[in-house]
């Protein structure tokens, strides 16, 4: 079971953002797929998700290629936006309910599991409110809560910790190992490496339209002629100096 990505190359209105563009998230596995702002991130989750449409290249899910099956295809992911997402005339309640029409999950059990969700995220006092009584926050956690709830094989999540706090952040990584260990696959986007860097098991660098390298920390510290004592940030510091000196 794998999300895999090939020869990717894609973007919007016949510029390509994304060039061979190659990722391969295996079953039990995270992947954070980090990089300097425009280095193509947002773009590449909106291929996954199949809003935009490959110049080049395919991107299958557990054997289903999402141009041939994209029906099929979505409904074995769930995703976590970076901006929440939520319709204004629905409850938290209803929201909860959508997400069990949607993934056509066993009502019972799954309202046993979303409860458990909303304790932890301190929201189960919380049902009947409208989106517009939550802070951005409270808006971030309701979009946890139903994508964990989702029956997905992958979890796409981008930039989850805007906007948590400390608690509700551990809660998610937490969240995050135990999908692991259900063998989930995860893809995940965050610039707060030290909030992930002990939950993923590889990271992705996405740098010139590609996948410059992917590997484990200490790989890719070696790959930009860091030590294993620098800081994780200092990629972004040799990222930054490259585009200066290419640009």
């Amino acid at each position: 079971m794998t999300l895999k990505i090939n020869n990717l190359t894609g973007g919007y209105h016949g510029v390509s953002v994304l060039k061979d563009l190659n990722l391969t998230v295996e079953k039990g596995k995270a992947v954070a797929l980090i990089g300097l702002n425009g280095a193509g991130k947002s773009t590449t989750i909106k291929h996954i998700l199949g809003l935009l449409r490959p110049q080049r290249g395919y991107i299958e899910l557990d054997g289903i290629k999402l141009a041939q099956a994209p029906e099929a295809f979505k409904q074995k992911l769930a995703y976590i936006p970076e901006t929440p997402i939520l319709y204004p005339e629905l409850t938290l309640k209803e929201h909860i309910e959508l997400t069990i029409l949607a993934y056509h999950l066993d009502e019972a059990e799954t309202w046993k599991k979303a409860n458990d969700l909303l304790t932890k995220f301190r929201l189960d006092n919380k049902l009947d409110w409208l989106p517009i009584h939550f802070s951005k926050g409270m808006k971030q956690k309701v979009m946890i809560v139903c994508a964990f709830l989702a029956a997905s094989d992958l979890l796409v999540i981008d930039e989850p910790f805007t906007g948590l706090d400390p608690l509700s952040a551990l809660t998610l990584i937490d969240l995050v190992q135990e999908a692991k260990n259900q063998g989930k696959m995860i893809l995940i986007t965050s610039h707060v490496l030290s909030e992930v860097q002990d939950t993923v098991d590889q990271f992705a660098v996405l740098n010139n339209r590609k996948i410059e390298v992917c590997g484990s920390l200490n790989e890719i510290k070696a790959h930009y002629g860091l030590s294993e004592q620098d800081s994780f940030d200092q990629i972004y510091r040799v990222l930054s100096r490259e585009q200066v000196q290419h640009g």
